[in-house]
Order: C-alpha cells, then sequence, then structure tokens
C-alpha cells in the first residue's frame, strides 16, 4: 500500500491538475479573510471553503491515470486498493492545504469574539480550526467518492454532481460539515471556544463508507 500511496503523490505532484484548486482556494481566502477578523469567523470561512477544493482533489486523483494505466495498476495491486490510495492521497493533500491554511489564518486574525469584547486564545481556536477543517476535508472526500469514477464515469454529470454535493454538504442541516463551521461562529459570537469532535467522527464515518463502497464498485467493474 505504501508503494501505492506514493505512486498516486507522484502523480498528483508531476501533473500539475492540484494548481486550479490550490490558487481558487488561496483566492477564496483573500477574498474572504482579512487580517484583524475575528478569528473563530475567519476559521469557519477557511474550513467551509475546503470541502470543494477536497471533493475536487478526489475527482483529480482519480482520473490523474488514463484507462490503460488504470487498468494496468488495478491488475497489479487490486483495482479496490489502487483506488483507496487515490482517495487517500487527496485527503492527505486536502488535509495539508488546510493545515496550512488554518495555522496562516490562526495568525493573522484577531484573538477576539464577533463583537471584539471577549479575548479568544490563539492556539485553542487554531485547534479548534483545525478540527473543523478536518471535518470539511473529510466530507469533501466523501462527495468527491460519490460523485467520480466508478460510480459516475461521464465528466458531464460528475463534475455537475460534485460542484451540488459539495454545496448540499455546507447547508443541508445535519451535515457535520455545517455542524462544525456553525460551532465556530456560534463560538465567535459568544466568545468561547468549541470542540467540534463528533462533526469530525460523523465526517469520517461518511468518508469511510463513501471510500468503502468506490472501491468495492471499481472491484467489481474492473
Amino acid at each position: 500500500m505504501t508503494a501505492l500511496l506514493r505512486y498516486q503523490a507522484a502523480l498528483l505532484v508531476r501533473s500539475q491538475r492540484w494548481l486550479p484548486p490550490v490558487i481558487l482556494y488561496a483566492a477564496f481566502l483573500g477574498v474572504g479573510v482579512q487580517s484583524g477578523q475575528p478569528v473563530l469567523d475567519s476559521l469557519g470561512y477557511t474550513a467551509a471553503a475546503l470541502l470543494p477544493v477536497a471533493a475536487w482533489l478526489v475527482r483529480i486523483c482519480a482520473t490523474n491515470e488514463p484507462p490503460a494505466a488504470r487498468s494496468c495498476t488495478g491488475a497489479a495491486a487490486g483495482p479496490g486498493r489502487a483506488h483507496l490510495a487515490c482517495v487517500l492521497v487527496a485527503l492527505a493533500a486536502a488535509g495539508v492545504l488546510g493545515t496550512a491554511a488554518t495555522v496562516i489564518v490562526t495568525i493573522i486574525s484577531a484573538p477576539t469574539s464577533t463583537a471584539h469584547d471577549i479575548r479568544v486564545e490563539p492556539l485553542p481556536a487554531g485547534a479548534a480550526g483545525l478540527l473543523a477543517a478536518l471535518a470539511c476535508a473529510l466530507l469533501g472526500t466523501a462527495v468527491g467518492a460519490l460523485t467520480n469514477w466508478p460510480l459516475l464515469r461521464s465528466p458531464g454529470r460528475a463534475v455537475p454532481a460534485l460542484l451540488l454535493g459539495a454545496l448540499l454538504a455546507l447547508v443541508v442541516v445535519g451535515s457535520p460539515a455545517r455542524a462544525a463551521i456553525t460551532a465556530l461562529v456560534d463560538g465567535s459570537q459568544r466568545g468561547t471556544i468549541p470542540v467540534p469532535a463528533l462533526p469530525v467522527l460523523a465526517a469520517a464515518l461518511c468518508a469511510a463508507a463513501t471510500t468503502a463502497l468506490a472501491c468495492a464498485l471499481t472491484t467489481r467493474r474492473a
């Protein structure tokens, strides 16, 4: 499995297809996060913007190889394991991106509540932001696993489904991503730091279930 992960990571880096989602994420943060804004509000925005990026990275990793090369990889290591490596590399890339953004946003943001009348400690706030970013990265990975090969083969269907799935994952009541982001925003209004552990757990279960389904279908359709 380690060799598969290294192989998929090398494919992702060399393809440079990661540049558009990274640039888009940086643009979102450049527009929505300004120095001196309340830290928890900024971290909520940072986490929310990561979800569609994570789903996009899954699509990139799942479609990096031409069909013939994907068949060879599947024959050598097993199609399910090969697809799992794609998803894990995408999740790791989203995690690295979200961690870097969270650290930067924590540093430049004001350690205060929304009304700037209560101090919010930066380190615990940054930790809460990391949990929210993890929840969004995991749920974005789940969206990407459901809206790409092998479940949806046509780009004409996969791309709109990915965009719609990412939007719904952010706004639907009961979504782990929405719960994590709302916890940060509510905490900023009250001047308290939340610990969105349950949203992370729920998002991890969603990511595990959807990835298992995608890997199982990959094995059957190989």
